[in-house]
Order: structure tokens, then C-alpha cells, then sequence
């Protein structure tokens, strides 16, 4: 059943500061990667193959873009949500004690979206009893 009560407007708000937010992560992730400066192949090398840093890179632009774009907002989530897996089975695998970074980056990607998309809400309801 499609609810069609409004989100109030601090919701929306806080959603839309949330999925702001990730851009701090994904924006200069994607750029070192991408503009490859000075030291980074050299310093990205030591956990990852040289040439990957690109393609992953654009990768996260792309998600980072999808997420943002209403239409494609559910894609780009998904997508990003399973990035993120991809990242933290790779802090665990490098057992760096760091894997709840991508953890927390998730939920605050996915809380940004709830809080601001009358769909997601009637898809995923929270039921409080």
C-alpha cells in the first residue's frame, strides 16, 4: 500500500545532509584515484595492483552519481551497498581493524535515502510496538 503522507521537512533535510555527507568520502576517493598525483600509485600499490586505482575510481564516481540522481537512486544505493561489502571484506581480509568505516558509510548512505524517499519508507517500514 503506497502511503502518501508527506515527509516532514527535517526529515528531508537531514536525508538530504546525510547523502551529502558521502560525498566527503566518495568524491576525493575517486579523485586520488582517478588523477593518480604524485605518490599515490606508489602508496596504492602496496594493498591493491597498480592499475586498478582508475577503474575503481570511476566505479565510485559512478555510484556516488547513480545515488544522487533521483531516478536512479535505488540503484546507485544498491550498487553502493555492495561496493562497500567489497570493501569491507577487503579490511578483513587485510585484517586492518578498519572494516566498520565502509559499515558505517553504508548505513549512513542508506539512512540518508529513508529519511528523504516516501518509497523506501513504504517499502521498508519501521514497526514500533
Amino acid at each position: 500500500m503506497m502511503t502518501t503522507d508527506t515527509i516532514p521537512k527535517w526529515q528531508r533535510a537531514t536525508g538530504w545532509a546525510l547523502s551529502g555527507v558521502l560525498a566527503l568520502v566518495f568524491l576525493p576517493s575517486a579523485f586520488f584515484k582517478i588523477a593518480q598525483p604524485k605518490g599515490f600509485i606508489e602508496e596504492w600499490s602496496k594493498t591493491y595492483p597498480a592499475a586498478s586505482g582508475l577503474p575503481l575510481g570511476i566505479i565510485e564516481l559512478a555510484l556516488f552519481v547513480l545515488y544522487l540522481v533521483p531516478k536512479t537512486r535505488y540503484l546507485g544505493g544498491l550498487l553502493m551497498l555492495a561496493y562497500l561489502g567489497g570493501a569491507v571484506a577487503t579490511h578483513v581480509h587485510a585484517n586492518d581493524g578498519m572494516f566498520f568505516v565502509p559499515v558505517v558509510v553504508g548505513v549512513v548512505a542508506w539512512l540518508g535515502l529513508y529519511l528523504r524517499d516516501r518509497k523506501l519508507r513504504a517499502l521498508v517500514p519501521v514497526v514500533v510496538e
